[in-house]
């Protein structure tokens, strides 16, 4: 089965497409919505605070979503967490973009956050569960791709709408069709096979009658040329919940036990890295490296974003690609070790090599490009195939949460700590941090390429 034949995993992703679309956007609505002559508003006059609380509202929303997930995933189901989430967003932008004063915007900005926790929580959960382990890898990392596909959408609208009367109206209203379109492809798509197993182990409905759901489901999902192979994976699933017993759900002390420890440290760690090796603050720096480098179009941060954008996509394509031919270690391995290269090339551009802007220019591309190949698809990709299926929904709720407020934190954290301790020195402390990321993934990350989910919980937690 090639990556493409299937359409139907483009509806789960299509939660990464909207979350990537609003951190695009954003960046052009809140030079709209401080326009005296374009915001179409009277209280366009914003306060440094107000603009941040825009920025970051959705982000505030991710984290109330992922604690919501923690208490519903399991409940709900991956399916239907997927259609509360599209609800969210849609809700979210229809609030944001009509909003008659600054109190309803973010209100706006924070339910459509809300949507984004969720979506990031249950869409690789959606994936892992349902694809065919020969090409799991491919297809959560698809993921990832539309989270920058969404990304590079956002910057060409924002360019195109920045000088629209209310054009921050229009570019939050984008996100309405996108989410009907993720709502409706989720509720024609069936429930996770697995996740229906689950439900049967632990006596919430007829043992019988939810398994043969669980084969209708796979049939659907994989195709009826399976369909004499299904029971035969469903009962190997049902094997490996031998020792969930009836009414026993997932208990937060259990996360911090056994396997599930083992799981936790593993999917904390990578997204904990992905976050703290400077990933939202590298990007902070893209427009002046490369107008310190000559190049005019520079001066437009928006045309820096796009360029930087297409540069993601197509490492994040290649990354789709190669991921179940080369394997999750090897991509991190590599990827973080051109991480580490190009933190310390920037920290000695900062530091004592200011007059050769080529260094930074490099030095940036490298980050960005080897950032899309290992921690950026990698990372979301590990924590859904990591944690075994009775805590998945839970463990994944943590590691999500974890993420959000990591990338909170390094957010809040950039500004002050680079006025403390200067460019040079705030490059170098990621770089050492990115060293101490790569002997985490050398001694603890596992290799999980071509095994099925229940292999990888019985051979490697």
């Amino acid at each position: 089965m090639a990556l493409f034949d299937d359409f139907r995993f483009l509806f789960p992703a299509f939660g990464g497409l909207l979350y990537g679309y609003d951190i695009g956007a954003t960046s052009s609505a809140t030079i709209s919505i401080q326009s005296a002559t374009l915001s179409g508003i009277s209280w366009y006059n914003l306060s440094s605070v107000e603009v941040g609380l825009i920025t970051s509202g959705s982000l505030y929303g991710a984290l109330i979503g992922s604690i919501l997930a923690f208490n519903v995933a399991d409940f709900l189901g991956r399916r239907r967490e997927l259609i509360l989430s599209s609800t969210f967003y849609l809700i979210g932008a229809l609030v944001t973009s009509l909003a008659p004063n600054f109190a309803v915007l973010v209100i706006g900005r924070l339910l459509y956050g809300i949507g984004i926790g969720l979506a990031m929580h249950a869409a690789p959960m959606y994936i892992a569960e349902t694809a065919p382990s020969q090409i799991r890898g491919q297809l959560i990392s698809l993921k990832e791709f539309f989270i920058v596909l969404g990304m590079l959408v956002g910057y060409i609208v924002g360019s195109l709408l920045v000088e629209t009367v209310a054009g921050w109206r229009y570019m939050y209203g984008v996100s309405i069709p996108l989410s009907l379109i993720m709502g409706i492809g989720m509720w024609w798509l069936p429930a996770s096979p697995r996740w229906i197993l689950l439900r049967a182990k632990q006596g919430k409905g007829n043992f019988q009658s939810l398994r043969e759901n669980a084969i209708t489901c796979l049939c659907r999902l994989r195709g009826q040329n399976i369909s004499d192979s299904a029971p035969k994976q469903v009962d190997e699933i049902l094997s490996e919940l031998s020792h969930v017993r009836e009414e026993q759900e997932a208990k937060i002390a259990e996360m911090f036990q056994g396997k599930c420890l083992k799981a936790l440290i593993i999917g904390v760690g990578l997204v904990l890295f992905q976050q703290i090796t400077g990933q939202p603050s590298v990007l902070y720096y893209a427009a002046t490296i490369f107008r310190s480098a000559g190049f005019s179009a520079a001066s437009d941060a928006t045309k820096v974003s796009i360029l930087l954008g297409l540069l993601k996509l197509i490492m994040t394509g290649v990354a789709v690609l190669v991921v179940d031919r080369l394997g999750r270690r090897p991509m991190l391995l590599g990827g973080v070790s051109g991480m580490v290269i190009s933190l310390f090339l920037l920290g000695s551009y900062y530091t004592y090599l200011d007059n050769i802007p080529a260094v930074a220019v490099v030095a940036l591309l490298l980050y960005v490009g080897c950032y899309q190949l290992s921690f950026g698809p990698i990372g979301w990709l590990m924590i859904s195939e990591i944690f075994p299926l009775r805590t998945r929904g839970r463990g994944l709720s943590i590691a999500v949460l974890v993420n959000f407020g990591a990338n909170a934190l390094v957010t809040f954290a950039f500004s002050p700590l680079k006025e403390l301790l200067g460019d040079g020195i705030l490059f170098f402390i990621f770089g050492v941090i990115a060293v101490l990321s790569l002997v985490f993934i050398f001694f603890i990350v596992p290799e999980t390429k071509g095994l099925t989910l229940e292999e990888i919980e019985a051979k490697l937690l």
